[in-house]
Protein backbone atom coordinates (compact mmCIF):
# COMPACT_ATOMS: atom_id res chain seq x y z
CA UNK A 1 0.00 0.00 0.00
CA UNK A 2 1.42 3.42 -0.71
CA UNK A 3 1.77 5.78 2.20
CA UNK A 4 2.32 8.60 -0.09
CA UNK A 5 0.74 12.03 0.35
CA UNK A 6 -3.29 11.67 -0.70
CA UNK A 7 -3.79 13.47 -4.00
CA UNK A 8 -8.09 14.27 -4.94
CA UNK A 9 -8.49 13.66 -8.47
CA UNK A 10 -11.30 16.36 -9.70
CA UNK A 11 -12.28 14.02 -12.41
CA UNK A 12 -13.27 11.19 -10.22
CA UNK A 13 -14.74 13.06 -7.30
CA UNK A 14 -17.42 14.71 -10.09
CA UNK A 15 -18.22 12.16 -11.78
CA UNK A 16 -19.27 10.76 -8.28
CA UNK A 17 -21.49 13.81 -7.77
CA UNK A 18 -18.69 15.68 -5.16
CA UNK A 19 -16.70 18.91 -5.78
CA UNK A 20 -13.17 18.86 -6.86
CA UNK A 21 -10.93 19.33 -3.93
CA UNK A 22 -8.73 22.63 -3.96
CA UNK A 23 -5.70 22.43 -2.43
CA UNK A 24 -5.66 25.71 -0.57
CA UNK A 25 -9.18 24.96 0.45
CA UNK A 26 -7.61 21.82 2.52
CA UNK A 27 -5.07 23.25 3.89
CA UNK A 28 -7.59 25.90 5.50
CA UNK A 29 -9.77 23.54 7.05
CA UNK A 30 -6.41 21.81 8.62
CA UNK A 31 -5.31 25.53 10.11
CA UNK A 32 -8.66 26.04 11.15
CA UNK A 33 -9.12 23.02 12.61
CA UNK A 34 -5.74 22.89 14.73
CA UNK A 35 -6.46 26.81 15.55
CA UNK A 36 -9.74 24.94 17.53
CA UNK A 37 -6.98 23.10 19.11
CA UNK A 38 -5.12 25.28 20.09
CA UNK A 39 -7.60 27.82 21.60
CA UNK A 40 -8.73 24.84 24.43
CA UNK A 41 -8.02 25.51 27.53
CA UNK A 42 -5.01 23.98 29.17
CA UNK A 43 -5.21 22.36 32.36
CA UNK A 44 -2.17 23.62 33.97
CA UNK A 45 -2.08 21.14 36.95
CA UNK A 46 -0.71 22.59 39.95
CA UNK A 47 2.73 22.03 41.76
CA UNK A 48 2.13 21.97 45.60
CA UNK A 49 3.75 24.22 47.35
CA UNK A 50 7.89 23.64 48.49
CA UNK A 51 9.83 24.40 51.82
CA UNK A 52 12.49 26.29 50.41
CA UNK A 53 14.81 24.83 53.49
CA UNK A 54 14.01 20.89 52.88
CA UNK A 55 12.84 20.73 49.72
CA UNK A 56 9.53 18.47 51.05
CA UNK A 57 5.78 19.94 49.91
CA UNK A 58 4.67 22.41 52.68
CA UNK A 59 2.38 20.08 54.32
CA UNK A 60 4.49 17.02 55.04
CA UNK A 61 7.29 20.01 55.69
CA UNK A 62 10.87 17.80 57.79
CA UNK A 63 11.97 21.42 58.58
CA UNK A 64 10.99 20.27 62.27
CA UNK A 65 13.23 17.52 62.52
CA UNK A 66 16.15 19.61 60.84
CA UNK A 67 18.52 21.23 63.23
CA UNK A 68 17.96 24.70 64.21
CA UNK A 69 21.38 26.27 62.45
CA UNK A 70 23.81 24.39 60.17
CA UNK A 71 25.87 21.94 61.50
CA UNK A 72 29.54 23.40 61.71
CA UNK A 73 31.61 20.89 59.94
CA UNK A 74 35.23 21.47 58.36
CA UNK A 75 34.74 18.61 55.79
CA UNK A 76 33.05 19.26 52.47
CA UNK A 77 31.00 17.29 50.91
CA UNK A 78 30.69 16.42 47.54
CA UNK A 79 27.84 14.02 46.12
CA UNK A 80 28.09 13.17 42.41
CA UNK A 81 24.58 12.42 41.53
CA UNK A 82 23.51 10.47 39.10
CA UNK A 83 20.24 12.08 36.34
CA UNK A 84 17.84 9.92 37.49
CA UNK A 85 17.82 10.68 41.03
CA UNK A 86 16.27 14.03 40.10
CA UNK A 87 13.03 12.90 39.51
CA UNK A 88 12.86 10.98 42.67
CA UNK A 89 10.07 12.42 45.16
CA UNK A 90 11.55 10.54 48.12
CA UNK A 91 15.57 11.78 48.14
CA UNK A 92 17.33 12.00 51.33
CA UNK A 93 20.34 14.29 49.80
CA UNK A 94 18.20 17.53 49.97
CA UNK A 95 17.42 16.72 53.44
CA UNK A 96 21.35 15.97 54.06
CA UNK A 97 21.89 19.17 52.63
CA UNK A 98 19.55 21.65 54.69
CA UNK A 99 21.52 20.23 57.67
CA UNK A 100 25.19 21.32 56.29
CA UNK A 101 26.07 25.41 55.55
CA UNK A 102 26.19 26.54 52.29
CA UNK A 103 29.10 25.09 50.18
CA UNK A 104 29.71 22.50 52.97
CA UNK A 105 27.32 20.16 50.58
CA UNK A 106 27.45 20.32 46.91
CA UNK A 107 25.54 18.15 44.31
CA UNK A 108 26.91 17.62 41.14
CA UNK A 109 24.53 16.10 38.80
CA UNK A 110 25.76 13.98 35.82
CA UNK A 111 26.93 10.61 34.36
CA UNK A 112 29.99 11.27 32.80
CA UNK A 113 32.91 13.77 34.10
CA UNK A 114 36.01 15.02 32.80
CA UNK A 115 38.69 18.21 33.16
CA UNK A 116 36.67 20.72 30.75
CA UNK A 117 33.41 20.43 31.93
CA UNK A 118 34.21 19.87 35.14
CA UNK A 119 37.18 21.85 36.58
CA UNK A 120 36.64 22.00 40.11
CA UNK A 121 35.70 18.46 40.22
CA UNK A 122 38.55 17.46 38.77
CA UNK A 123 41.07 19.69 41.01
CA UNK A 124 39.18 17.90 44.35
CA UNK A 125 39.50 14.96 42.84
CA UNK A 126 43.50 15.51 42.72
CA UNK A 127 43.56 17.19 46.31
CA UNK A 128 45.49 14.58 48.36
CA UNK A 129 42.97 15.72 50.48
CA UNK A 130 40.07 14.01 49.12
CA UNK A 131 38.71 10.63 50.12
CA UNK A 132 35.52 8.95 47.92
CA UNK A 133 33.42 6.90 49.48
CA UNK A 134 33.18 3.45 47.21
CA UNK A 135 33.37 -0.04 48.97
CA UNK A 136 35.63 -2.54 47.18
CA UNK A 137 38.84 -4.33 47.70
CA UNK A 138 41.29 -1.55 47.17
CA UNK A 139 39.40 0.60 49.81
CA UNK A 140 40.67 1.44 52.96
CA UNK A 141 38.62 1.41 56.03
CA UNK A 142 37.47 4.70 57.48
CA UNK A 143 37.04 4.35 61.25
CA UNK A 144 40.92 2.62 61.37
CA UNK A 145 42.15 5.16 58.65
CA UNK A 146 40.95 7.90 61.12
CA UNK A 147 42.68 6.17 64.51
CA UNK A 148 45.83 5.49 62.47
CA UNK A 149 46.26 9.39 61.51
CA UNK A 150 45.47 12.29 63.13
CA UNK A 151 42.62 13.38 60.63
CA UNK A 152 40.49 15.88 62.97
CA UNK A 153 43.77 18.16 61.89
CA UNK A 154 42.97 18.20 58.36
CA UNK A 155 39.99 19.50 56.15
CA UNK A 156 39.24 17.01 54.20
CA UNK A 157 36.81 16.53 50.88
CA UNK A 158 34.44 13.71 50.55
CA UNK A 159 33.49 12.06 47.51
CA UNK A 160 30.03 10.30 47.64
CA UNK A 161 27.96 8.82 44.22
CA UNK A 162 24.42 9.30 44.84
CA UNK A 163 22.15 6.45 42.50
CA UNK A 164 21.28 3.13 42.49
CA UNK A 165 24.03 0.67 42.87
CA UNK A 166 24.21 -0.20 39.60
CA UNK A 167 24.52 3.18 38.70
CA UNK A 168 27.21 4.35 41.13
CA UNK A 169 28.93 1.11 39.86
CA UNK A 170 28.65 2.02 36.63
CA UNK A 171 29.59 6.14 37.08
CA UNK A 172 32.79 5.18 39.71
CA UNK A 173 34.49 2.37 36.18
CA UNK A 174 33.77 5.20 33.75
CA UNK A 175 35.36 7.97 35.33
CA UNK A 176 38.68 8.33 35.74
CA UNK A 177 39.01 10.76 37.78
CA UNK A 178 37.32 9.10 40.72
CA UNK A 179 40.00 6.70 40.81
CA UNK A 180 42.55 9.75 41.73
CA UNK A 181 41.29 10.15 45.03
CA UNK A 182 41.89 7.89 48.23
CA UNK A 183 38.88 4.87 48.20
CA UNK A 184 37.41 4.26 51.75
CA UNK A 185 34.49 2.60 53.40
CA UNK A 186 32.68 2.41 56.40
CA UNK A 187 32.92 -0.77 58.44
CA UNK A 188 30.12 0.25 61.42
CA UNK A 189 27.44 -2.50 61.86
CA UNK A 190 24.38 -0.47 61.02
CA UNK A 191 21.52 -1.75 59.32
CA UNK A 192 19.59 0.95 56.66
CA UNK A 193 16.72 3.40 58.25
CA UNK A 194 15.64 4.03 54.72
CA UNK A 195 13.51 1.58 55.03
CA UNK A 196 10.92 2.80 52.14
CA UNK A 197 13.32 1.94 49.71
CA UNK A 198 15.07 -1.45 48.82
CA UNK A 199 18.99 -2.30 49.30
CA UNK A 200 20.48 -4.99 47.89
CA UNK A 201 21.87 -5.96 51.44
CA UNK A 202 21.25 -5.18 54.82
CA UNK A 203 24.37 -3.43 54.92
CA UNK A 204 23.67 -0.83 52.15
CA UNK A 205 23.29 2.76 53.21
CA UNK A 206 21.37 5.57 51.95
CA UNK A 207 23.46 8.37 50.51
CA UNK A 208 22.46 10.55 53.35
CA UNK A 209 23.59 7.53 55.99
CA UNK A 210 26.65 7.66 54.39
CA UNK A 211 27.06 10.96 55.02
CA UNK A 212 26.08 10.82 58.69
CA UNK A 213 28.55 7.94 59.04
CA UNK A 214 31.39 9.55 57.36
CA UNK A 215 31.37 13.02 58.68
CA UNK A 216 30.91 11.59 62.17
CA UNK A 217 33.87 9.67 61.77
CA UNK A 218 35.78 12.70 60.28
CA UNK A 219 34.91 15.80 62.57
CA UNK A 220 34.62 12.81 65.39
CA UNK A 221 31.44 13.88 66.74
CA UNK A 222 29.25 10.93 66.72
CA UNK A 223 26.35 14.23 67.66
CA UNK A 224 26.50 14.44 63.79
CA UNK A 225 24.97 11.36 62.77
CA UNK A 226 22.41 11.54 65.21
CA UNK A 227 21.27 14.78 64.15
CA UNK A 228 21.72 13.84 60.22
CA UNK A 229 19.48 10.61 61.00
CA UNK A 230 16.57 12.39 62.40
CA UNK A 231 14.51 13.62 59.69
CA UNK A 232 15.23 10.48 57.79
CA UNK A 233 13.59 8.46 60.84
CA UNK A 234 10.79 10.95 59.94
CA UNK A 235 10.37 10.49 56.47
CA UNK A 236 10.38 7.17 56.72
CA UNK A 237 7.88 7.06 59.33
CA UNK A 238 5.47 9.20 57.99
CA UNK A 239 5.75 7.24 54.42
CA UNK A 240 4.71 4.22 56.73
CA UNK A 241 1.84 6.01 58.18
CA UNK A 242 0.41 6.80 55.10
CA UNK A 243 0.37 3.28 53.51
CA UNK A 244 3.89 3.03 52.53
CA UNK A 245 5.51 -0.67 52.91
CA UNK A 246 8.73 -1.56 54.58
CA UNK A 247 11.14 -2.54 51.71
CA UNK A 248 13.55 -5.53 52.89
CA UNK A 249 16.62 -5.85 51.49
CA UNK A 250 17.13 -7.90 48.64
CA UNK A 251 19.33 -10.17 50.91
CA UNK A 252 17.03 -10.73 53.42
CA UNK A 253 14.21 -11.88 50.59
CA UNK A 254 16.47 -14.34 49.30
CA UNK A 255 17.78 -15.68 53.12
CA UNK A 256 13.65 -16.16 54.12
CA UNK A 257 12.70 -17.71 50.95
CA UNK A 258 10.89 -14.78 50.13
CA UNK A 259 11.97 -13.14 47.02
CA UNK A 260 8.87 -13.42 44.06
CA UNK A 261 10.74 -12.40 41.47
CA UNK A 262 12.57 -14.93 38.55
CA UNK A 263 15.28 -15.91 39.21
CA UNK A 264 18.07 -14.57 36.68
CA UNK A 265 19.22 -17.17 34.02
CA UNK A 266 22.55 -14.91 33.52
CA UNK A 267 25.41 -15.92 35.08
CA UNK A 268 26.82 -12.64 36.45
CA UNK A 269 23.83 -12.24 37.78
CA UNK A 270 23.79 -15.52 39.29
CA UNK A 271 26.73 -14.73 41.03
CA UNK A 272 26.28 -11.50 41.92
CA UNK A 273 22.80 -13.35 43.89
CA UNK A 274 25.26 -15.64 45.50
CA UNK A 275 27.44 -13.14 46.88
CA UNK A 276 24.61 -10.95 48.10
CA UNK A 277 24.09 -14.36 50.66
CA UNK A 278 27.84 -15.22 51.20
CA UNK A 279 29.37 -11.85 51.31
CA UNK A 280 29.11 -10.36 54.47
CA UNK A 281 32.17 -7.33 53.94
CA UNK A 282 30.74 -5.33 51.60
CA UNK A 283 27.96 -3.64 49.60
CA UNK A 284 27.65 -6.05 46.44
CA UNK A 285 28.57 -4.46 43.13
Amino acid sequence: MDNGPCVCSPVTLEENGLPACDGSYADDELVDAFGDLAALPVEVEERRPTCLRCRRPQKVCLCPFLPQQPLEVSTCLYVVQHPAEESRVLRTVPLLAACLPQGKCNVIVGRRFNEDKHPELAAVCRDDRTLILYPGPKSQNLEELAQRLEISAVKHNVIIIDGTWSQAKNMFLKNSMFHLPKQVQLNRNLSSQYVIRTQPSNICLSTLECAAVALSVLEQNDEIQEILLRPLKALCSFQLQHGAQVHHSKEHLLRNGMYDKPMPKNKRKIKRMEKLMTDHSVCPR
